[in-house]
């Protein structure tokens, strides 16, 4: 299983068509939305080419790959634009050896989070920061933000394949990685 992960489009059309052409190159089984998909927030500058509208139709043609979650800048408005389940606070996805929880990152994140195992995997957004670390069990990974990167990091998307994650810049230069080995 291939899985491609996208965090804080923040409605930026031109970032949104990047992501979309990440996840065909890497032909992966799933597009994964960790959230603030239309509004760009009260903190950000608006992003280039903002077009919330328009990038819920772009996500919407992908609407039968997609696992997404809720993030602070989503509402239940935007979900009436959007085509597929979004407003969920978090998902566990199973693999063959761990389990991945994906949320966005402003309720459950590193320091605060549901009952995990050891070796689980916590996937999230939020801090436009990426990371890709094993901290007291865990390991913690944030993609990135597709259209909004912080800390001078390059606009950045997740790709899970492998028990390997890893963080590409928007050319698929691999930018960090870690391999899951507990």
């Amino acid at each position: 299983m291939k899985l491609v992960f996208l965090s804080d489009i923040h409605g930026s059309l031109t970032f949104a068509k990047k992501g979309i052409e990440a996840f065909e190159r890497e032909e992966a089984d799933y597009l994964i939305l960790l959230g603030d998909l239309m509004y760009h927030g009260p903190r950000n500058a608006l992003p280039e080419e903002y077009l919330p509208a328009e990038v819920a139709n772009l996500l919407n043609r992908f609407k039968d790959n997609v696992i997404a979650v809720r993030g602070n800048c989503d509402s239940e408005v935007d979900q009436m634009l959007i085509e597929f389940p979004m407003m969920s606070d978090y998902h566990i996805i199973l693999t063959e050896k761990r389990r991945l929880l994906i949320t966005h990152g402003h309720i459950y994140h590193e320091n605060n989070h549901p009952y995990l195992s050891n070796g689980d995997v916590l996937i999230h957004g939020h801090t436009h920061v990426p990371v890709a670390k094993a901290s007291e069990g865990l390991y913690i990974i944030n993609p990135g933000s597709l259209a909004i990167p912080k800390e001078n990091h390059p606009h950045t998307y997740g790709v899970y394949q492998d028990d390997t994650f890893t963080i590409k810049t928007l050319s698929g230069e691999e930018y960090m990685s870690i391999q899951f080995g507990m």
